[in-house]
């Protein structure tokens, strides 16, 4: 490989890019844009090269099937399915199995599969439940069947999107909609035996975080009261009081003037007309109304409210992606006085944490057990940064625009598939996502608010540094020297096993870190390879889409792992047992399959 100072360069950027992809030390698309402005900082990549990668079609057609996917959610398509989902699969275990396999690997096929995860999370968790049955034995399932789904077709997933774009860029042919299709489906197909025998074996019985707490037995009172005129209490703090020798109870907020004092509660010193809040037993509130000093009665004239008491809701939430609570602990946001309820526990990473977990820095993915009034949770779980597990969501849907957003998913996907089978010119996937953005939003499915939110712009703006990245290689020719390393290395071995061999390098990658990121570097180098040494290089790119896809192992590699992760209870290895042998099935099937699919 000659000795540029280019090639070392990117070699070296294209190292510190994935160790910090690995290690987080900064948010993946800010990782990527920095590399980018390297590469054009240093004289690597043409201001003109650098600034295409903004209107690049594969970023764009993904943010319009976020938009898609968004109208279809916010039209109450998803979440109708959801309950029908109920009603058919909550009969027995194998039953309930073999229909989430089913319905969500076909709605992945056409719809972002996060917010098929999402909603479909609370439905299996309720019904887990009722029954009685372990959660975990179904999540991992649930986004297994996601992963997979996504690969039917060229719009199921990111991955495909990307590496279909750049193998068009790079010469190859446009891919069809279904092209995929037919090694997607037998990757539904053998995933679906696979859960229903070996691999429900293999499934975990992990405790979630709710059921950590009975909440029967655990079961409490959000208490509030007022400390009346010459009250024994004033000037005194909470240790100094009855209420510090009161069982099962907690002092968790006081209001002064109606407003929040922002004090520690144990140091807090009360004054007259002080509005205390407890939680406890019903036994706690008894012995509030009975200490002396608190007021009893409704005596309007003196300002005074009566001690009032709510029921307290047990529910947990998951931390998405875009919460607005990611990075932060909840001693720094003061989240008790912020929303007003308690968190009682938090799941992180395989741990059930019950104490001490304040100062702990929050994480996509993190499960939170929340504890407060109905209102307060409605409240909490209306800012967004929650997602609820406990309980479908009860928003307003717009089911009376239904029909329209159906509408412009199936005439989506139908000119997709006529120009695939050539009954019709094709036309561009981007083309076609545009257009069913814009009919969405004529006909009210969607507000152009909600489908700006609607996107997931992380997602996008790595994409589009990744995309500079792999620009710079083909400018300084790295790409090419590399290709000719590899030919000269593996030249002479049988194109099947180079093709294997491609899948592995995706599919090992996308456990360590995107898998947009992944089918960016290597896509091109795919084309390159198969150009180079003789091989059909939409095999080798087919490869490259599936292998990206292929995150079974551990429950960073994808996000919808990273979301049932948290709600299952699980551990990390449990992603490894139940998922490793997949991984190698899948291996094997696609390194037999492609080349008799795609003509090696």
């Amino acid at each position: 490989m000659p000795e540029h100072w280019e090639f070392w360069f990117l070699g070296g950027l294209i190292a510190v890019v994935f160790l910090c992809f690995v290690k987080e030390w900064l948010s993946v698309e800010i990782v990527a844009l920095l590399g980018l402005f390297l590469c054009l900082g240093v004289g690597i990549l043409p201001l003109e090269q650098a600034l295409s990668v903004f209107g690049h079609p594969a970023p764009l057609a993904i943010g319009c099937m976020f938009i898609v996917s968004a109208a279809l959610e916010r039209t109450g398509v998803i979440e109708s399915l959801g309950d029908w989902f109920e009603d058919l699969a909550g009969k027995t275990e194998k039953t309930m199995l073999l229909w989430l396999i089913l319905v969500v690997a076909l709605l992945s096929g056409f719809v972002n599969n996060t917010p098929v995860v999402v909603v479909f999370m609370p439905i299996i968790l309720g019904i887990c439940r009722r029954k009685d049955w372990k959660a975990s034995r179904f999540l991992i399932p649930l986004s297994y069947a996601a992963i997979v789904g996504g690969t039917v077709t060229i719009i199921g997933t990111s991955t495909n999107l990307i590496a279909a774009g750049i193998a068009e860029d790079s010469g190859l042919d446009t891919f069809s909609m279904f092209e995929v299709s037919k090694l997607g489906v037998i990757f539904c197909l053998i995933t679906a035996v696979y859960l229903m025998t070996l691999g429900r074996k293999l499934l975990p019985d992990r405790t979630t975080l709710a059921s950590l707490i009975d909440t029967e037995s655990t079961r409490e009172f959000i208490t509030h009261a007022y400390l009346s005129k010459g009250s024994p209490l004033v000037g005194k703090e909470f240790g100094e009081t009855p209420f510090a020798k009161i069982k099962k109870l907690r002092l968790i907020e006081v209001r002064r003037n109606g407003l929040r004092v922002r004090v520690p509660l144990k140091e807090i010193r009360f004054r007259e007309s002080d509005e205390l809040f407890f939680k406890g037993s019903p036994d706690g509130v008894l012995d509030v109304a009975k200490t002396d000093g608190v007021e009893l009665t409704n005596d309007r004239e003196f300002g005074l409210e009566g001690i009032q008491t709510e029921s307290a809701m047990l529910m947990e939430g998951i931390l998405g992606p875009d919460s607005t609570l990611v990075g932060k602990s909840l001693s720094e946001i003061k989240f008790r006085q912020q929303f007003g309820v308690i968190i009682v526990a938090v799941h992180r990473r395989g741990k059930n944490l019950q104490e001490k977990f304040e100062d702990t820095k929050l994480a996509f993915g993190d499960t939170l057990l929340v504890q407060g009034s109905a209102e307060k949770m409605r409240r909490l779980f209306e800012e967004r940064d929650f997602i609820n597990l406990s309980a479908p969501t009860t928003e307003d849907f717009r089911k009376e625009k239904a029909p329209w957003a159906i509408g412009a998913l199936l005439v989506f996907v139908l000119l997709g598939a006529l120009g695939g089978f050539g009954v019709i010119d094709k036309i561009p996937t981007v083309q076609l996502a545009l257009g069913a953005v814009l009919f969405v939003l004529v006909t009210g499915c969607l507000e152009p608010k909600e489908a700006y939110e609607a996107i997931d712009w992380r997602i996008i703006f790595l994409i589009m540094g990744m995309l500079g990245i792999g620009l710079a290689m083909i400018e300084s020719g790295l790409l090419v020297a590399i290709a000719n390393q590899v030919e000269a290395v593996c030249g002479g071995l049988d194109p099947r096993i180079m093709l294997a061999l491609i899948y592995l390098l995706a599919a090992i990658l996308t456990e360590l870190v995107s898998n947009q990121a992944v089918a960016v570097l290597l896509t091109p180098l795919a084309v390159q390879l198969g150009v180079q040494m003789g091989i059909e290089p939409r095999a080798l790119v087919v490869a490259v889409m599936f292998g990206a896809s292929a995150s079974f192992s551990t429950p960073i590699g994808y996000q919808t792992n990273t979301y049932v992760f948290g709600a299952g209870g699980y551990r990390f290895g449990d992603f490894f047992r139940a998922g490793f042998p997949l991984a190698i099935i899948l291996w094997i099937t696609a390194s037999l399959l492609i080349p008799l699919l795609w003509g090696i």
